[in-house]
């Protein structure tokens, strides 16, 4: 195969074999990354898939997906050269992994056969799942090591239907796929989407926006939380319209992109109630915002929207999304790394180091902001701590620290909320907030 094996990388506990062309990536890698051809992994997108490792091993632990035991049929429907689906695959706890039945998608067949040589130099040696009657590999599909690929249209893929774990990861909209995913679900299943296209959903690109997701709003400091409701929204819509509903698990905007995991039902009544959680964001003078169901004349102009209102993330879920647990599976043993080492990978302490600072960034300030995040979003404030000094009319912002004890001991839940800029969310009146600021300043 032209290129192979390339030279050998590590994420999370998973060796990769990156393409000669591909330089070592960045110690902290951000951003779109520039393509190098159709096998190229971009290394900032790590923190998607190590959340999606901690969610699926979340579901078959706590049982809250498919009944203790029962297996979950996973499907990656762009898999590349098919990283996501091995670190499910050598990640996840030894003792649940038979029960994923996996399949990873892609149209590249260069992509798909770096994959396969991957698996057959990397093998986990992890228990096979047990089959049971599952369609016969389409022409071009093959199976290493438990996992079955097949080279389809995404949506053709998403189509075959009855999968109860599903990652949708486009380059750009996930818009044209979010059909036939929703189509292709079991009657409850996980549904992870990624989207790149964060010029329209922050609404920098008006257009786009409004062609896209029906959205519209300003550029301003809730541009990224703006971002992530919008992409739910139009999930909520689109699910209400196959009668299923969802509830999210965890949504964030992360560096250069949204990623968003519901749970998807199957629930007529649930879809009828969809526009109880869709409004808009009316930035005001008194307060930073009001969330109304629909903007008047006048309003629709400082407005974004129309918007998910309802909770991000699922508060038992989230709360159990620690560093220490992501350390735990995420992390390679030091018998791993010196196999490793002996088969290439050119890694010293510094390496392993910035490696374990980037796992625990992937998760940082989620458990402590999780019952907040699961509440709706009128019964909580996200607020930019660079901001408050101009609204309690101070000359400068509290350390966020200082003011999120201030916050607790009047008697309110308050934390960082997971984002690049200083936010936090609190259930506190934000007159309150105001003179916990001017307090401490």
């Amino acid at each position: 195969m032209d290129g192979w094996p390339g030279h050998l990388w590590l994420e999370g506990a998973t060796p990769v074999h990156l393409t000669p062309e591909q330089a070592r990536p960045e110690r902290r890698p951000r951003g779109p990354a520039r393509r190098t051809g159709p096998r190229f992994l971009n290394p900032a997108m790590a923190p998607a898939r190590t959340r999606s490792v901690l969610l699926l091993s979340d579901a078959l632990n706590h049982g809250w997906l498919v009944p203790d035991g029962a297996p979950i049929r996973c499907l990656d429907a762009m898999c590349s050269t098919g990283l996501r689906v091995r670190r499910w695959r050598h990640e996840v706890p030894a003792e649940q992994v038979h029960r994923l039945h996996i399949t990873a998608n892609d149209l590249d067949e260069e992509a798909l056969a770096w994959a396969k040589s991957s698996l057959e130099a990397h093998p986990t040696g992890r228990p096979l799942p047990e089959r049971g009657q599952e369609r016969s590999l389409p022409e071009g599909g093959f199976e290493v090591e438990g996992l079955r690929f097949t080279q389809e249209d995404a949506r053709m893929a998403l189509l075959h239907g009855g999968w109860q774990w599903i990652d949708l990861d486009p380059f750009g909209s996930p818009v044209p796929f979010l059909d036939a995913a929703l189509q292709g679900m079991a009657r409850r299943g996980v549904l992870e989407v990624t989207a790149t296209d964060t010029a329209a959903l922050t609404g920098s690109s008006a257009s786009s926006a409004r062609r896209r997701y029906g959205f519209q709003g300003p550029v301003d400091a809730y541009a990224h939380d703006d971002a992530v409701r919008a992409l739910l929204g139009t999930i909520a819509m689109a699910a209400a319209r196959v009668d299923r509903c969802i509830t999210p698990l965890l949504a964030l905007f992360d560096g250069h992109h949204v990623r968003v995991s519901v749970l998807v039902r199957t629930s007529k009544n649930g879809a009828s109630e969809v526009l109880d959680h869709i409004g808009w964001r009316v930035r005001e003078d008194d307060v930073p915002y009001r969330l109304v169901r629909h903007p008047d004349e006048e309003e629709v102009r400082r407005a974004s929207g129309p918007l998910w209102t309802g909770p991000l993330w699922d508060e038992a879920i989230t709360s159990r999304l620690t560093e220490e647990h992501e350390r735990a599976l995420c992390s390679p043993t030091s018998t791993a790394l010196e196999a490793l080492r002996a088969d290439g990978l050119t890694w010293d302490h510094d390496d392993l180091e910035h490696a374990a600072r980037e796992g625990s960034r992937t998760v940082r300030h989620i458990a402590a902001a999780a019952a907040l995040m699961a509440r709706n979003a009128k019964d909580v404030w996200l607020l930019r701590l660079d901001d408050l000094p101009r609204w309690a009319g101070t000359g400068g912002a509290p350390k966020m620290s200082r003011l999120l004890a201030a916050l607790e001991q009047g008697g309110h839940q308050a934390a960082r909320a997971p984002d690049l800029n200083p936010f936090i969310v609190t259930d506190a009146p934000f007159e309150e907030v105001l003179a916990a600021v001017r307090l401490l300043t």
